[in-house]
């Protein structure tokens, strides 16, 4: 099977400067040399089958109910050597440690606003910070119970991360079906390979969230909106996966501050949930009125220690994109150590000189709303055409404080099974971080491929596919 080669410049994933393998690769190597492409269309056609068959699918918003689509799946998997991955597990775990660290401190004491390392305007200001969430005490002092942290590979063969999703961060299904899949139709692979296993996640998940509660045997649930939702597919696997009950807000009710599960026994008290919901539709008597989705009550509840939610309302102000210059200096502040994953250079345009820079080299830049996800809100200075540039020019003059702005990196590349043959398409990785008594994850993570020649956004619902994505036990393959 013929390669396209990576642009001269481009960090790629399996080859090197030389043009060849990486050496960790090599068995890769001579699959794909040895594999035909039509045994790859086959194989892929078999696999879209086999997602649709087991509902792997996913909604987009604006489209019309109903309309499930599947994520475009690559068969040819993007692999991480066992020293990468040993270096990201310790910069992800200091990094998601200070994040929940931050985030009690906001609540409570307020030693990073008093420091001035952070502004007091940034934090209290911010639309998602809870005021009722003060001196709330939640335990072990855990926020974010599952953290999804989103990287990239610089052309200099760095991680950097990109973002921190510390809400609800969805993808860690398709994470688990695509290495089923893999296992599934490249058996062989797997017997002369050591890919180290992923398949236990949902068992650190469930303990994750049995401790996220200090009381014994806690009953736990999944809280969705329902079928509709863009992750739903993901919300029913984790539920099943665990073996916990997948419920929606009318399946759970309030009574004297404790939260009960209806079942055909007789309600049931629930301790855990693990809730795919907003904040503000969580319950309807504190958040937002109109909402259906949510359990009247649930706040009270929660307040009085009753119940958990993880994870825990508040989170949103640390994964606010204004917030996330300020991750290494909380790394700093909180660990008294050195971040040992890099952020990416970010502009606050809150700030005059940061929005009079972007505004001069706007066709430079990628430009993001601060509350912004799924690839919506965003410009890519370079790719951008005048109307876009202008359009942003007057959104930054108007409100600020709405946007940050990074230089356009180039993502890493990585050969990808595509029309025009295998040619390399821009992707990131998301690792899920679950804390609980300890910082736990599974190697490596979500895959996320930008499938259109030369894009740098990997969203699914934006065109994006996903790769197995294979850490290595040892030094090669």
């Amino acid at each position: 099977m013929q390669i396209k080669k990576p642009a001269s410049g481009i960090y790629d994933e399996l080859f090197g400067e030389d043009d060849r393998f990486r050496p960790h690769c090599r068995m890769l190597e001579q699959w794909l040399k040895h594999s035909s492409e039509e045994l790859i269309t086959d194989k892929r056609r078999e696999a879209d089958v086999l997602f649709q068959r087991l509902g792997i699918t996913f909604n987009v918003y604006g489209e019309e109910q109903g309309a499930d689509r599947l994520i475009p799946f690559d068969l040819i998997p993007r692999v991480i050597s066992a020293a990468d991955w040993q270096k990201l597990q310790a910069g992800l775990r200091q990094r998601v440690q200070a994040l929940n660290r931050f985030l009690y401190d906001i609540y409570h004491d307020y030693d990073i606003v008093k420091a001035g390392v952070i502004s007091a305007e940034q934090v209290f200001a911010n639309p998602q910070y809870q005021p009722g969430m003060q001196n709330l005490k939640l335990p072990r002092n855990l926020y974010s119970h599952i953290a999804g942290i989103d990287l990239i590979r610089h052309n200099d063969g760095d991680f950097y991360v990109l973002e921190d999703n510390l809400r609800c961060p969805s993808g860690v299904s398709y994470m688990l079906e695509n290495r089923r899949m893999m296992m599934r139709l490249f058996p062989e692979l797997f017997s002369q390979l050591s890919v180290a296993p992923v398949d236990h996640y949902p068992n650190l998940l469930g303990e994750t969230l049995s401790a996220a509660t200090l009381k014994p045997d806690p009953t736990v649930v999944v809280l969705t909106p329902g079928r509709f939702n863009s992750a739903y597919f993901e919300h029913a696997f984790l539920a099943r996966q665990m073996g916990v009950e997948l419920v929606e807000g009318a399946d759970l009710f309030v009574s004297g501050n404790r939260v009960f599960m209806k079942t055909t026994v007789g309600p049931q008290q629930v301790d855990v949930i693990y809730r795919r919901i907003d904040d503000d539709f969580l319950d309807p008597l504190a958040g937002n009125p109109d909402s259906m989705l949510g359990v009247p009550g649930l706040y009270a509840a929660y307040r009085t220690g009753n119940v958990v939610l993880a994870n825990a309302m508040g989170t949103g102000v640390a994964d606010d994109k204004s917030i996330y210059p300020y991750v290494p200096d909380m790394i700093r502040f909180y660990l008294n150590e050195e971040p040992i994953l890099n952020n990416v250079p970010t502009w606050q345009c809150r700030k005059p000189e940061d929005l009079a820079y972007v505004l001069d080299h706007l066709d430079e830049l990628v430009v993001k709303e601060a509350q912004g996800a799924g690839g919506y809100g965003m410009l890519i200075g370079p790719k951008a055409s005048k109307k876009e540039l202008e359009t942003f020019r007057a959104l930054l003059r108007n409100r600020p404080g709405n946007y940050i702005a990074q230089p356009t990196l180039s993502l890493s590349t990585c050969p990808t099974f595509v029309e025009e043959g295998v040619a390399p398409r821009h992707l990131d990785l998301r690792p899920f971080v679950l804390s609980g008594k300890k910082i736990q994850m599974v190697p490596g993570g979500l895959t996320r491929v930008a499938l259109r020649e030369g894009s740098l956004v990997v969203n699914s619902s934006q065109g994006g596919g996903t790769k197995d994505t294979w850490v290595l036990e040892g030094e090669s393959c």
